[in-house]
């Protein structure tokens, strides 16, 4: 078993029990381009992104776009596709619309700690709140905490139509 090196505990091997997704990169880590998953881009950002984010292309989200992921790690290039583990989820509520955030590493042992991914998002949902209210979009903006991968992508329904080209709700 490998040993937490904070800790000293044991880490028990969950890498078989995690849910496994293919993520397509869209926007790498340290990126100031905020795209969506149609590719064409949604604003500039006037900090850069801590993290790889991308989307899930099995899976339509409750907002009707392809499943968010983020993937922690190293910087990863834009159009790459992966093969992670999907480590927990984090709820965000973006104009009154919840939708789920899946939360993914390479390597399952680094995913020791959930404060610095929960922080950011709170700011994000200040952040995109403020950029809805510029662009006149009503409806509440929260980050609505961790919760379990599997359950977050039991949410998601299942990509069967392969003419999907664009969310119906604008971004």
């Amino acid at each position: 078993m490998p040993v937490d090196k904070q800790s000293h505990h044991s880490i028990p091997d969950t890498s078989t029990k995690l849910p496994r997704l293919e993520v397509i990169i869209e926007i790498p880590r340290g990126s100031f381009l905020k795209r969506g998953s149609t590719g064409e881009l949604d604003f500039i950002s006037p900090l850069p992104c801590p993290y790889n984010y991308g989307s899930v292309e099995n899976y339509i989200g409750l907002e009707g776009d392809l499943l968010d992921a983020v993937v922690l790690g190293p910087r990863l290039r834009r159009g790459e596709r992966v093969s992670v583990y999907a480590v927990g989820a984090i709820g965000l509520t973006d104009r009154g619309m919840y939708d789920d955030k899946i939360i993914c590493t390479m390597d399952p042992a680094i995913m020791t700690k959930r404060f610095p991914v929960i922080l950011f998002f709170r700011f994000y949902a200040k952040c995109k709140g403020i950029l809805n209210l510029f662009r006149g979009c009503r409806g509440r903006n929260a980050c609505n905490g961790w919760c379990d991968a599997g359950e977050a992508i039991s949410r998601a329904r299942p990509r069967e139509d392969s003419r999907w080209t664009s969310p119906v709700i604008p971004f």
